[in-house]
């Protein structure tokens, strides 16, 4: 117990890696206080234990709609149980800082339920909670910044013996660094896929992003390293006008391995491919061989989480590959850290010390300006940067990972059952300094000649949009690419309606010009007659708002408003409702359109409405995906 008491534990939930990097920030700031601290995953850490712990700070995200991350789960559902009563961590002290998106309207619920359940378990807070905010102009270290200062600072007031050498002790960075925490082995091997000689070229196609994913730095716990199937493109053609602004395309897949069930509501992940002129250009900038065999592994195996799926830590890869398909060098910004320990490679004057101002608290606001303003990416930093010189392994751990793109299918296995099919807005903006910039996955995506036999890697995933039961009647916002689950969704109803009844559907669609981005416009209309599933024959209605098409702007809320009767009588027959498009302010404004409506229609005040659609909430028949 003494041993414990002097020990500050860190517990931390990520989903995308975000949480993972501000716990190991918070432990390095610990590590040079002299302060011994350990640093766990919650699903790595007997949630029974806590009561015998002396403070824990706890660094936690919010995913999709205010959920969990899938590994705090089992975690939270053990601090929800009744029978742990009010007393069961008194005398502990906690700390919460949160990872959030203010574009959602669940911003930051995480890290807001879990500092007032451990509140009322007994627990005693050290400072407020901290809530990181990816919309700020300098991203969630606004927040974290000044609340770490607040943490040392009160933490030495009423824990001094977590600060044995006291408050004022600082081991310099230097001391501190240490070594990566990955090592990098090199092999003399005259067959690296001897043991895959007898592999079918998916098979060994999936075995190799299997191990290099597997030993990647980014590699998160549950996350399968191996794909769960390779597409093909058969159909890539623009939805928009070729002079609109945006580019939105319709991309259709074949199976060209085995086929995956799936459903109308789930989720595509695409792993993208980089510029191979890219790849190669930052493996000469660090002076590396492309063509060197490489085995990755953590220098602390037992923290180390080993994919059951994959069973080839020990087959090395080569050196090009392994970079391609796990080191983000072409697209994403490095995080402040990666500054931090370029400095100490620099050999240059001016550039570590710039490299040196742009890791500390002074510089935050322009290493964003410089950073992630820009995207710059890891290559253009190192270009700017020509003295540092930087060992592998350093990369491994800091380079941002290659992640897999999301995106919702929008087609039904019943209409196509050896298809996929995607809404892709193929994104690109003009940075603060004027500079072109592209997404990597849709660019990438939308430049495939259908053609080509190009097999792209994907994961399936369930969505936030479960699929909904023929007999139940829906309410369908969906403006932008947000229709493009909601596709899927009519394709099944039309199919299942040639041998059953099937409920209404209304669905309301958003764009800006009718002539230049009305997304599947044939497709809707062609539901919405001769006794279609959106016909008005069959109780169903297709609704679309052309915000730019007059002075007044037009949104699906207002032309929700005009259908309120119709939105009534279909909730009073128990209709589910589906909203799905960018996070920003639409979700709100169409919950605010339900509420003004419900309130309406029943003559109810807007509280009763309010409650109502709670209920909706709670029953499972509001539901909402919306992206930033």
């Amino acid at each position: 117990m003494e041993m414990k008491s002097k020990t500050l534990l860190i517990l931390y939930a990520t989903q995308t890696g975000n949480a993972l990097d501000v716990a190991e920030r918070i432990a390095r700031e610990a590590e040079r206080r002299a302060c011994t601290v350990v640093i766990r995953s919650t699903d790595d850490y007997d949630a029974n234990s806590l009561p015998a712990e002396d403070t824990v700070i706890f660094v936690v995200s919010t995913t999709g709609q205010g959920d969990t991350p899938d590994s705090m789960k089992v975690f939270w559902r053990f601090l929800l149980q009744r029978n742990l009563g009010s007393h069961w961590l008194e005398g502990i002290h906690y700390a919460v800082f949160g990872l959030g998106d203010s574009g959602y309207q669940k911003y930051n619920f995480v890290a807001k339920k879990l500092d007032k359940r451990l509140s009322d378990l007994g627990a005693t807070a050290v400072v407020e909670r901290g809530l990181g905010d990816d919309q700020h102009p300098s991203g969630y270290e606004a927040a974290l910044d000044p609340w770490l200062s607040s943490l040392w600072s009160r933490l030495n007031e009423i824990k001094p013996h977590f600060f044995p050498k006291g408050p004022d002790f600082l081991v310099s960075n230097e001391e501190l660094i240490g070594l990566p925490k990955f090592q990098v082995t090199y092999h003399n091997v005259d067959d690296i896929d001897s043991r895959l000689s007898t592999a079918t070229d998916f098979k060994y196609l999936q075995m190799q992003i299997g191990r290099a994913r597997s030993m990647s730095s980014g590699k998160v716990p549950h996350e399968k390293s191996k794909p769960d199937a390779f597409l093909k493109m058969v159909k890539n053609f623009p939805l928009t006008r070729a002079s609109h602004e945006k580019d939105v395309r319709h991309f259709e897949f074949e199976f060209v391995s085995q086929v995956i069930k799936y459903e109308i509501g789930d989720v595509l992940e695409v792993l993208p491919s980089q510029s191979p002129a890219a790849v190669d250009s930052f493996i000469q900038r660090c002076n590396l061989d492309p063509e060197s065999l490489i085995t990755v592994h953590p220098r602390e195996m037992e923290n180390h989480h080993i994919d059951n799926n994959v069973n080839t830590l020990d087959v090395p890869i080569k050196l090009r590959t392994f970079v391609e398909l796990t080191m983000d060098v072409t697209s994403a910004s490095p995080r402040r850290y990666f500054f931090e320990v370029m400095s100490f490679f620099a050999t240059a004057e001016h550039e570590k010390e710039r490299l040196q101002y742009f890791a500390s608290p002074e510089g935050r606001d322009d290493l964003y300006q410089y950073n992630q303003k820009e995207r710059r990416t890891v290559l253009e930093v190192l270009e700017d940067f020509p003295s540092v010189q930087m060992p592998f392994e350093w990369f491994v751990q800091l380079a941002p990972p290659l992640k897999n793109r999301a995106f919702s299918i929008s087609s039904s296995p019943l209409a196509h059952p050896t298809q996929v099919h995607l809404t892709v807005d193929v994104v690109s903006w003009t940075t603060p300094f004027k500079r072109k910039r592209q997404g990597l996955c849709s660019t990438w995506l939308a430049s495939l000649d259908p053609e080509q036999s190009i097999y792209i890697p994907v994961w399936f995933h369930k969505g936030l949009l479960p699929p909904p039961p023929p007999s139940l009647p829906l309410i369908v916002i969906g403006p932008g690419t947000g229709c493009a689950p909601f596709r899927g969704f009519v394709e099944e109803r039309a199919v299942q309606s040639q041998s059953s009844t099937i409920a209404p559907t209304l669905i309301f669609f958003g764009c800006r010009n009718e002539n230049n981005d009305f997304l599947y416009r044939d497709f809707w209309l062609s539901h919405s007659e001769n006794d279609g599933v959106l016909s008005e024959a069959k109780g169903g209605g297709f609704y679309a708002a052309f915000s730019r098409d007059q002075p007044q702007k037009v949104y699906v809320q207002h032309k929700m408003q005009e259908q309120s009767e119709r939105i009534w009588n279909l909730l009073c027959e128990g209709a589910a409702i589906y909203v799905a498009g960018s996070s920003t302010k639409m979700p709100s404004d169409v919950m605010v359109a339900f509420e003004e409506i419900i309130s309406k229609e029943s003559g109810a005040p807007r509280e009763s409405a309010v409650r109502w659609l709670r209920s909706l909430e709670k029953a499972g028949k509001y539901h909402v995906e919306a992206w930033s």
